[in-house]
């Protein structure tokens, strides 16, 4: 069975973490509420990333929904309460930012499997994914215009630097949902598949990237990071060059080359 496959229970809990050979897959798992995130969720995210950082033998990871539904987005329920004094701020637990912060920082390669479509705060969690893959038919829309937020900076900054200034605008001012074909026009999405191609989709390019030379992409991936922010950290950026010109990987990518064979890579 499939890595991503749904699980059997429908019971709603926190996103679960599955971690078989070199993948790890992480999925939201409320679909009655259309897997919306709530407090306890962006903990558990938060746990799930440290645990996928410490893990050297992972090589990539995979982010999706269970339902028809990726993320409605953050629990508004629970922004109403806090903004009216019903609920007190959350001084102590994760914030949504410093989760969506942690996935785009994440050491590996990370693919957001979108399986339906996509609102609000969740919308950020898969562009902070390297790569996203959705299904025809779905919708993304970012609400904030509507409902008086202030979206935190580095969600706005990644917007800008995926999508472009003209596309971060419309999506932020206007809070009109954009379709599938839109998504792909400006880059949200990478590719779209019809529904029963979308497991084979995903599989693929996860499968690609968990082939391809780990320290390479990990090195690679965090600098590309850092020049689309421009905060390049050249000390970082020497090491890493090296680290990969050093290595058993550019070796055994080169001698596999010359066989005409695939490389069969270390991390080393």
């Amino acid at each position: 069975m499939s890595v991503i496959a749904e699980p059997a229970t429908d019971v709603a809990t926190t996103p679960v973490l599955t971690i078989r050979g070199r993948r790890a897959v992480i999925r939201l798992n409320r679909p009655a509420k259309l897997n919306r995130i709530e407090p306890p969720d962006l903990d558990a995210l938060s746990e799930q990333l440290k645990t996928i950082a410490q893990n050297e033998g992972l090589r990539v990871l995979i982010l999706t929904g269970t339902g028809r539904v990726f993320s409605a987005g953050y629990h508004l329920g629970d922004l109403d309460d806090r903004q009216s004094g019903r609920a007190p701020a959350r001084e102590d637990g994760a914030k949504f930012e410093d989760v969506a912060d942690a996935l785009e920082d994440c050491r590996i390669p990370t693919v957001c499997a979108l399986n339906g479509s996509v609102y609000g705060g969740s919308t950020d969690l898969a562009l902070a994914c390297d790569f996203r893959i959705g299904t025809i038919g779905s919708e993304m829309l970012m609400p904030a215009g509507k409902l008086g937020v202030h979206y935190y900076l580095t969600g706005m900054q990644r917007y800008v630097t995926r999508l472009g200034l003209a596309a971060a605008k419309r999506l932020f001012l206007t809070a009109r949902p954009i379709d599938c074909e839109e998504m792909l026009r400006i880059g949200y999405l990478d590719r779209a598949v019809e529904k029963e191609s979308f497991t084979d989709a995903v599989e693929e390019l996860a499968g690609t990237l968990e082939n391809n030379a780990p320290l390479s992409l990990q090195h690679m991936k965090r600098a590309l990071n850092q020049i689309a922010r421009r905060n390049v950290n050249l000390e970082m950026f020497t090491a890493g060059y090296k680290a990969c010109n050093e290595s058993e990987d550019l070796s055994e990518g080169i001698a596999a080359w010359k066989e005409r064979r695939l490389p069969n890579f270390s991390g080393c």
